[in-house]
């Protein structure tokens, strides 16, 4: 790093940090917060009771919900009506393997900010 900018930064103690979300068409796909919600659909069973432990809103897990089946090829989110159980949702093998993929992402993105704020120093 060039010694002007070690000298501007040498007062204070900063860190790298940042967001790490996957986008298409320059909209958000996926997130921390749409794999949390597909996580907890696949452990309740519900896109309601997904929602309710997040403190989110029905309409607002529904919506990002369309949003993920209508980027992804297949959809990630399966809802079924009615029935003995009274329906509930399921989330796809492409789901949980976007879900591994987004783990692992965000593993290498940290390791990244720590390395770029180790320079800092």
């Amino acid at each position: 790093m060039e010694k002007a900018i070690k000298d501007i930064l040498s007062n204070g103690v900063l860190k790298v940090n940042g967001s790490l979300w996957l986008e298409g068409n320059g909209n958000r796909f996926l997130g921390p917060g749409p794999v949390q919600l597909l996580e907890l659909i696949q452990e309740t069973g519900s896109m309601n009771q997904a929602a309710k432990r997040m403190k989110m809103s029905y309409k607002k897990a529904w919506e990002l919900i369309n949003n993920l089946n209508s980027m992804a090829g297949t959809p990630l989110v399966v809802t079924s009506t009615g029935g003995d159980n009274g329906g509930g949702s399921a989330i796809s093998e492409e789901a949980l393997q976007l879900i591994a993929y987004h783990r692992e992402l965000r593993v290498r993105f940290a390791k990244f900010l720590e390395e770029e704020t180790q320079r800092l120093k």
